[in-house]
């Protein structure tokens, strides 16, 4: 990813924050009682024409013959508890069917289940396996036990429909204040893997894969509502706030070129971000948004593409993030300390949408120390507060221990610099930044290039260790 770098002043006092620590997390209640299907699919149950079996980790449902209605041939399931009227919750599964059709996905109360339809949604299944996730809203109602259910009936067929990992879980009321760490981060799965070296694992592990990191998403992942909905639920079972980067926009990293590719033109964008954004839904999450994409939309021009679609486009994904992810804080990326004058990047992130966000972020990816970023960042919200208002803003602290590196070549000092050092550990502050935070995954390679020979993106144990030692 392309950040461009360069010196710039420290000031003279040290920057002084009031911490806060976040406070123990407790786990979400799965309200499915088997979702897994590994041995059985008790407590689901076969209904009108359909024959229901558990094979190979799925719950595979056989419509028997043809039928008019939806729920003519159906599949079913108590929640293991009650529904909280006015309560968000989200549904979600993987499916996929031996035709394509639409079926339908219900929530509903038992005792009146025609009239007390909480969620009633078509969804379109296909012959590949695909993750839906859907919010819903619960209804006051005098009996709040509760079913979900599949409906299989009237697509003109007797389809073979497997599900697996169905999951129904309510949207916390009050937003966690701990941050996800995943088990599955790039440091985490080379430090678990007992084929790697037991000390740098150890060191790896200790120093950084124990510290809640961002998740990036683009489109390496295929199935992205899978991807998304599985971080983020994972993160909502443990009562804790997951972190994501959108980073998908078309001619992604213009300006340097190490992270290429992205959505394929602003449609493609608008559908993926959309898809990104449903599949957070009601949860409570912080998106970093497209990091470098408002700095460097003017290299965009390299590609014989105008500047100006390219700030539509983030402004279209603010809006559908604000109306899709209503609980998720987005900040918009504003580059680092001295890409864009805090005059040039105001209006920039203006044109862009901040006005939909909870702010912007500063460093991702980069090296330049807390002090020259708050001053950035205080800079920039001064060129706002005319416009928009002042915003909350957030630090990459990622690698920033150090501060930037500096030699006689500094248009390539931005690419897995050495003696660079991992920075302020995640947390959120009472003053300055809102967050620092590990946006940029310590040891993921920002391309073939600086002290580090794997492919942007990609994790170097050595990288890791330059940057635990210093």
């Amino acid at each position: 990813m392309r950040l461009i770098a360069g010196a710039t002043a420290a000031l003279s006092a040290a920057l002084t924050a009031v911490l806060l620590v976040p406070q123990p997390a407790s786990a979400a209640t799965q309200l499915i009682g088997n979702g897994a299907f590994t041995s059985s699919t008790t407590p689901w149950a076969a209904i009108g024409q359909t024959t229901v079996t558990a094979e190979s980790g799925w719950m595979k449902v056989a419509v028997k013959q043809v039928v008019a209605n939806p729920w003519d041939a159906m599949v079913a399931a108590p929640t293991t508890a009650a529904l909280n009227p006015g309560k968000s919750y989200t549904l979600s599964f993987d499916a996929y069917s031996t035709t394509a059709f639409k079926a339908r996905a219900t929530v509903q109360y038992t005792a009146t289940p025609s009239a007390n339809q909480l969620l009633a949604t078509d969804v379109q299944l296909t012959t590949e396996s695909k993750r839906y996730s859907i919010p819903f809203t619960a209804a006051t109602a005098t009996d709040t036990a509760a079913e979900v259910t599949f409906q299989l009936g009237g697509s003109g067929g007797a389809p073979t429909v497997r599900f697996d990992n169905v999951s129904l879980l309510e949207t916390q009321t009050t937003r966690p204040t701990a941050l996800y760490v995943s088990p599955l981060s790039n440091p985490a799965r080379w430090a678990g893997d007992p084929a790697n070296d037991g000390d740098t694992a150890k060191a790896i592990a200790a120093d950084i894969a124990n510290e809640p990191i961002f998740e990036w998403f683009g489109g390496w992942f295929g199935d992205i509502t899978k991807a998304v909905d599985d971080y983020v639920g994972a993160a909502q079972a443990q009562d804790k706030l997951p972190m994501l980067v959108a980073y998908n926009i078309p001619n992604r990293d213009a300006c340097g070129g190490q992270s290429g590719g992205g959505a394929g033109d602003a449609t493609g964008y608008h559908n993926w971000i959309t898809e990104f954004a449903k599949a957070i839904g009601t949860r409570h999450a912080i998106v970093v948004l497209e990091p470098d994409a408002v700095a460097a939309a003017e290299c965009v021009t390299k590609f014989g593409k105008d500047p100006e679609d390219q700030y539509r486009m983030l402004l279209d994904a603010t809006q559908v993030l604000r109306a899709q992810a209503p609980n998720a804080w987005v900040y918009l990326d504003a580059a680092n300390a001295t890409w864009h004058a805090p005059d040039k990047m105001a209006p920039l992130l203006v044109k862009s949408g901040i006005a939909n966000t909870r702010g912007f972020s500063v460093n991702v990816s980069n090296y330049f120390t807390t002090v020259d970023s708050e001053t950035y960042s205080v800079a920039v919200n001064g060129y706002l507060s005319g416009t928009v208002g002042t915003k909350k803003y957030v630090i990459d602290t990622s690698r920033n221990g150090n501060g930037p590196y500096e030699d006689d070549t500094p248009g390539d000092n931005w690419c897995n610099p050495p003696g660079r050092k991992l920075g302020t550990p995640p947390i959120r502050q009472l003053s300055g930044a809102e967050y620092l935070f590990w946006v940029k995954v310590p040891g993921d390679s920002d391309g073939q290039c600086g002290i580090s020979d794997e492919p942007a993106g990609t994790f170097d144990p050595d990288l890791a260790m330059a940057l635990i030692n210093g």
